[in-house]
C-alpha cells in the first residue's frame, strides 16, 4: 500500500481546513476586527442560528441545506482516513474503517453516553461563568444562540444544527487533525495546542472570552481523545451543550429577558 508523503498530507490538511473550519477561522478573525472597529465588543452581538427567509418553507429548506453541505468536509475526512486496501483472507472485515479508527461508531453506546454527559457538565457549567465574566470585562459580545422564527420545525432544526456542529468540529479538529499531526511527526502537546487554538480561533467572532473558553475545551477534548481514541463521547458532549443553548434560548430566552 502506498503511504502518502508528509508533503501530500500537509496539502490535504490545508484543503480540508480551507473547505471547513480553517475558512471559518479566517472569517471569524475578520468579523472580530469589524466589530472591534465599529464599537466596543460589549456592544456587539453574535447570532448563531439566523433565519434566512421570511417564507417559512424556504427558510426550512435553507436551514437543511446549510446543515447537509456543512457535513461534506466530514465525509471527505472520513474518505481520507479510510484504508482503501482490501481485507486479507481471515482478516476482520473493513479493517481500515475511518469510523472505527476515530472511535466514531456505536461500539460502546452506554459508556460513550455517560462520558458525553459528564463532559457536557464539566464544560457547560464553567462556560456560563466565563461568558458572564467576559461580558463584565467587555471582551465578549452578546451571544444569541437562535434567531429563528417560531415554526413547528424550529426545535428539530436547532437539534440538527447542534449535531452538525458537534460532528463537524470533533471529527475534523480532534480525530482527523490529531491523526495527521501525528504523521507530521509533531509531539502530542504541540498537536493538542494547535487543535485547541484552531477551535478557539473560529469562535473569535464572539469575542475573546469564547476564544479562551473553546481553546480550553479543545485541550480537554483532545487530551481525552488521546487517552480513549474515541470521538463519539466528544461529539455527544458537544451536541448536548449546543442543544441546551440553541433550544433553551429558542424556547425560554425571551421569557427570561435574553432575547
Amino acid at each position: 500500500m502506498l503511504v502518502p508523503s508528509r508533503r501530500r498530507l500537509r496539502l490535504e490538511v490545508w484543503i480540508v481546513l480551507g473547505l471547513s473550519l480553517g475558512q471559518s477561522a479566517v472569517y471569524s478573525v475578520v468579523q472580530l476586527l469589524d466589530k472591534m472597529t465599529r464599537a466596543p465588543l460589549a456592544e456587539g452581538t453574535s447570532t448563531l442560528n439566523r433565519s434566512q427567509s421570511t417564507r417559512e418553507y424556504f427558510d426550512l429548506t435553507y436551514q437543511l441545506l446549510d446543515i447537509i453541505f456543512a457535513l461534506v468536509p466530514v465525509l471527505l475526512v472520513l474518505y481520507f482516513l479510510t484504508d482503501q486496501r482490501q481485507a486479507a483472507p481471515g482478516e476482520a472485515r473493513n479493517p481500515g474503517s475511518a469510523f472505527r479508527k476515530l472511535g466514531f461508531d456505536f461500539a460502546r453506546p452506554g459508556r460513550d453516553l455517560l462520558q458525553g454527559l459528564g463532559l457536557a457538565a464539566l464544560i457547560g457549567i464553567p462556560s456560563l461563568g466565563l461568558y458572564a465574566a467576559g461580558r463584565a470585562l467587555g471582551i465578549t459580545t452578546a451571544i444569541i444562540p437562535s434567531a429563528l422564527d417560531a415554526y413547528w420545525w424550529t426545535v428539530p432544526v436547532l437539534i440538527l444544527s447542534a449535531v452538525r456542529h458537534a460532528v463537524l468540529e470533533e471529527v475534523i479538529v480532534v480525530g482527523y487533525l490529531l491523526d495527521r499531526f501525528g504523521k507530521f511527526g509533531w509531539s502530542m502537546p504541540l498537536a493538542i495546542a494547535a487543535s485547541s487554538l484552531l477551535r478557539g480561533s473560529y469562535h473569535l467572532y464572539q469575542g475573546f472570552g469564547p476564544f479562551i473558553g473553546n481553546a480550553v475545551m479543545g485541550v480537554v477534548f483532545a487530551w481525552l481523545y488521546t487517552r480513549t481514541r474515541r470521538v463519539m463521547p466528544l461529539a455527544i458532549a458537544h451536541a448536548l451543550l449546543d442543544i441546551v443553548a440553541f433550544v433553551g434560548f429558542s424556547l425560554f430566552g425571551k421569557a427570561v429577558g435574553l432575547g
